[in-house]
């Protein structure tokens, strides 16, 4: 069992930056990989991007890369979203999520993902 805090998020302009933290409770941290997700009013929830357990490997939705960057403190159990750049269409509710289907092998399947986040409210100003 994994247990996941969003916190970070809040109100920027078009242009900002900011960086939201997930904290995750439980033991093996380094067994998950860690993913991000978002969604806004009216739509789906889609992927951001994801790092896998050791931190190695990282994967990002095209409209999100090069803007922003995954990383992950497997000492302290948490897991960062450091967001730059960023525009209007970012703004949502974004989630921390977590999977072990795979033994910490980052995926970006919202499916493989078992435990997720209340989320946290990113909101950006045009």
């Amino acid at each position: 069992q994994v247990q996941l805090v969003e916190s970070g998020g809040g109100l920027v302009q078009a242009g900002g930056s900011l960086r939201v933290s997930c904290a995750a409770s439980g033991r093996t941290f380094s067994n998950y990989a860690l993913g991000w997700f978002r969604q806004a009013p009216g739509k789906e929830r889609e992927f951001v991007g994801t790092i896998s357990g050791s931190g190695s490997t990282t994967y990002y939705a095209g409209s999100v890369k090069g803007r922003f960057t995954i990383s992950r403190d497997n000492a302290k159990n948490m897991v960062y979203l450091q967001m730059n750049s960023l525009k209007a269409e970012d703004t949502a509710v974004y989630y921390c999520a977590a999977a072990s289907k795979y033994l910490g092998v980052a995926t970006t399947r919202k499916d493989d993902y078992a435990y997720w986040g209340q989320g946290t409210q990113v909101t950006v100003s045009s």
